[in-house]
C-alpha cells in the first residue's frame, strides 16, 4: 500500500493558502516578473516543513541529489524543464560534461547520477560524466536500476585540461560546451575549473558551499517572504523562519558558545511571542546547524539555551565537522519548524517533510523524506530515512479548479509556491556575490 498523507492546515496559514490558490494568476504573474530580473538557478531542491500553523523552507540546495526519487509521471516535466533551462542559459549547447560528487559510493547517490544522466540525455544533450578523482573515474561501469527498473550502467571518465578547456581523456574530440556541476565543492573549487575558455559552468562557482552561506540565503528569503506576503496582507512569519548566525565557533574548545546561547534565547523569546499571538500550544525549539554544507551533517535540536553548554564530547565531535570533514566555524541558529505531516505505510507512522525539486523556474517533482525513528521536531535527513515520490504531474504550476486547499494537488501547488520563493531567494543571494 502506498503512503497516505495525514496533514491538516489551520488558522492563519490556511487563510494564506486559500488566498494563494484563489489568486494563482496573480502569483504566477509575480513569479514571472521576479524571475525575469533574477534568473533562477539551473536546478535546485528545497526542504520544507509543514507544522499546520507555519510552513517554511529549512534548506535550499543548488546541487541537488535525489532525481532517482522523482515520480514516474513527473519525468516528462523534468525533461521539458531541462530543455527550457538549456534554451535560456545556453541554447547553443550540444555537449555536456557532468561533474558529480566523487567522495561517496552511496548507492542512492549513484542511482541519482544515473537518472540525472538519463534525463539530460532525453533532453537532447550529448552527456558524459567526468571526474578529476582517479579513485572515481577508474570505476568504469557503475550499475543502477533505470526508471523502468531495469539494469543500467554509466561510466565515469577522466577529465583533463588543455588550453584552458576541459575534455575527456579517452575522447579528445569530446570538448563540452557546458560543464554541469553536481558537486557543491565543500572543500573548495578545483583550480581546473577556474578561467575556462568558451565553456560555460553551471551552477556558477560562487554557488558552491566553499563560498555560499545558509545565513545569507535565509536573509534573502526573509526579504522575499516579506515582499510576497505584502500582496496578501499576511504575516511573513507564517512562511519564513527566524534566523541568526554566529562566526568563530569551535565546538571542541567551546569557543562561541555564548553567542549561540544568546541567539538561541533571543529566537525562543520571539517564537514564544508568535505562538502566543496565534494561540499555538507548543514548545518552541531551535535548530543549530553548520552554515555551509549538506547531507544533514552538523545539525542539532535544542529546547533550552543551557543545552549548548552541556554538550558531551560525542555531540561536540559530531557538530564540529560537516561534509567531507570540513571544520565547522560558522553556525546558523534557526527557529525550529515542527512537521505535523505523517506518512502511514505498512502500519508504520513516520514523520514526513516534503522536498521539492526545481529545474530553472519550474517545479518538476519531489518526494517525502520520512523517518520512523525521528520526532516531529527532529532532523529527518539522517541514516534510516526513506523516500516516497510526490505526484506533481497535475500541480507543477497550477491548483485545481476546486480551489480546495485540502486537496493533495492544491497542497502541492502551495509547496511549489514556497519552494519557488526559496529558489528566487537563492538567485538574489548568488547575484550579490
Amino acid at each position: 500500500m502506498g503512503p497516505q498523507l495525514n496533514a491538516s492546515l489551520c488558522g492563519e496559514l490556511l487563510d494564506l493558502e486559500n488566498k494563494i490558490i484563489k489568486n494563482s494568476d496573480l502569483v504566477e504573474h509575480w513569479f514571472r516578473e521576479m524571475f525575469l530580473s533574477n534568473p533562477p538557478p539551473f536546478y535546485s531542491s528545497v526542504d520544507l516543513r509543514n507544522s499546520c500553523f507555519k510552513i517554511s523552507p529549512i534548506d535550499t540546495n543548488l546541487f541537488p541529489a535525489g532525481f532517482n526519487n522523482i515520480g514516474e509521471k513527473d519525468r516528462r516535466c523534468v525533461v521539458q524543464a531541462f530543455m527550457a533551462a538549456i534554451e535560456r542559459n545556453c541554447s547553443h549547447v550540444k555537449k555536456v560534461m557532468l561533474i558529480p560528487e566523487s567522495h561517496t559510493r552511496n548507492k542512492f547517490y549513484l542511482a541519482h547520477l544515473g537518472h540525472l544522466f538519463t534525463l539530460l540525455s532525453n533532453a537532447g544533450l550529448n552527456v558524459r560524466i567526468g571526474s578529476f578523482n582517479a579513485d572515481f573515474y577508474n570505476l568504469k561501469s557503475i550499475y543502477f536500476n533505470s526508471f523502468d527498473n531495469l539494469p543500467a550502467f554509466f561510466s565515469v571518465h577522466q577529465i583533463k585540461r588543455q588550453n584552458d578547456q576541459l575534455y575527456i581523456s579517452e575522447e579528445k574530440d569530446f570538448i563540452p560546451d557546458l560543464i554541469l556541476l553536481n558537486n557543491d565543492f565543500s572543500k573548495g573549487v578545483p583550480e581546473n575549473l577556474l578561467n575556462l575558455n568558451n565553456q560555460l559552468v553551471l551552477p556558477t562557482l560562487n554557488s558552491s558551499w566553499s563560498s555560499r552561506r545558509k545565513s545569507n540565503h535565509f536573509k534573502e528569503f526573509d526579504k522575499t517572504a516579506k515582499e510576497f506576503s505584502k500582496i496578501f496582507k499576511s504575516d511573513d512569519w507564517l512562511i519564513s523562519p527566524f534566523t541568526k548566525s554566529c562566526s568563530k565557533v569551535n565546538f571542541k574548545t567551546k569557543e562561541g558558545e555564548s553567542c549561540l546561547a544568546d541567539y538561541a534565547s533571543e529566537l525562543i523569546i520571539k517564537v514564544k511571542r508568535k505562538y502566543k499571538e496565534y494561540k499555538i500550544n507548543k514548545t518552541p525549539f531551535i535548530v543549530i546547524k553548520a552554515d555551509a554544507g549538506t547531507y544533514g551533517m552538523g545539525v542539532m535540536t535544542i529546547r533550552d539555551p543551557s543545552e549548548i553548554f552541556a554538550l558531551n564530547n560525542r555531540q561536540r565531535n559530531k557538530m564540529s565537522k560537516a561534509k567531507e570533514g570540513v571544520l565547522v566555524n560558522n553556525v546558523l541558529v534557526q527557529e525550529g519548524v515542527y512537521s505535523f505531516e505523517t506518512v502511514v505505510s505498512s502500519n508504520l507512522v513516520s514523520v514526513a517533510e516534503p522536498v521539492v525539486y526545481l529545474v530553472d523556474k519550474y517545479t518538476v517533482g519531489g518526494f517525502y523524506r520520512i523517518h520512523s525513528e525521528r520526532g516531529l521536531d527532529e532532523n529527518l535527513n539522517s541514516p534510516g530515512m526513506q523516500f516516497y515520490p510526490l505526484a506533481f504531474e497535475e500541480s507543477c504550476q497550477s491548483p485545481t479548479s476546486s480551489l480546495d486547499p485540502k486537496s493533495s494537488t492544491n497542497r502541492l501547488y502551495f509547496y511549489s509556491v514556497i519552494a519557488r520563493l526559496a529558489s528566487l531567494s537563492a538567485s538574489k543571494e548568488i547575484r550579490k556575490k
